[in-house]
């Protein structure tokens, strides 16, 4: 089994990427969230890797963050969701979120992840509450006021933002400035989303 991969970025895809390990390319199937946060082809990177074997094929799903893995492997083994499911809630909504939303039993909010229905998102409210370690509920957006998060959130998907750029970028500018406004949070999180 393969657990980490560390090496050079050949080829970079919103779904996936081509990892260049001593002559090798590697295709890794990564989430959104993991494909913002690796560099541009030609730099180094390192993945934690779940490595899915079937009789027909070997795939490798990689992941930024020990903490997108561990709820990846949590997901997986809920009865209905396959690694491409997963990698899609995974895609869909950020892992602080994700644990919120489970924790809470926020169904309405699982639904809004593409490919999740109501009985799927009730499925991993259900066996996956009370299965999360305290480490997974590590909030990004530290002492941020929620509705100024939401209402900024909102602006830059109206925007035409993809939602884990944008919550990635609201999060960065909470936890530094965890008082802002909405202007003086929107702002900076337009800064953030330009570069």
């Amino acid at each position: 089994m393969i657990a980490y991969l560390r090496g050079r970025l050949h080829e970079k895809h919103p779904n996936r990427l081509i990892v260049d390990i001593q002559g090798v390319g590697y295709d890794v199937q990564v989430p959104v969230s993991t494909f913002y946060q690796v560099g541009e082809p030609g730099s180094d990177v390192t993945l934690r890797v779940h490595t899915h074997v079937r009789e027909e094929s070997l795939q490798l799903f990689g992941f930024a963050t020990e903490r997108e893995l561990d709820l990846f492997q949590r997901l997986i083994t809920i009865n209905g969701i396959g690694p491409r499911l997963a990698l899609g809630v995974l895609s869909g909504i950020e892992p602080g979120d994700l644990v919120k939303a489970i924790r809470s039993g926020d169904i309405g909010r699982l639904t809004t992840i593409p490919g999740i229905g109501k009985k799927t998102a009730e499925r991993i409210g259900l066996e996956l509450r009370d299965r999360l370690p305290p480490s997974l509920a590590a909030d990004a957006s530290g002492g941020a006021e929620p509705g100024v998060r939401s209402d900024v959130l909102s602006a830059l998907l109206n925007l035409g933002y993809h939602r884990p750029l944008a919550e990635k970028a609201v999060d960065r500018v909470l936890s530094g400035q965890p008082d802002g406004t909405f202007e003086a949070t929107l702002k900076f999180a337009l800064h953030e989303l330009a570069h």
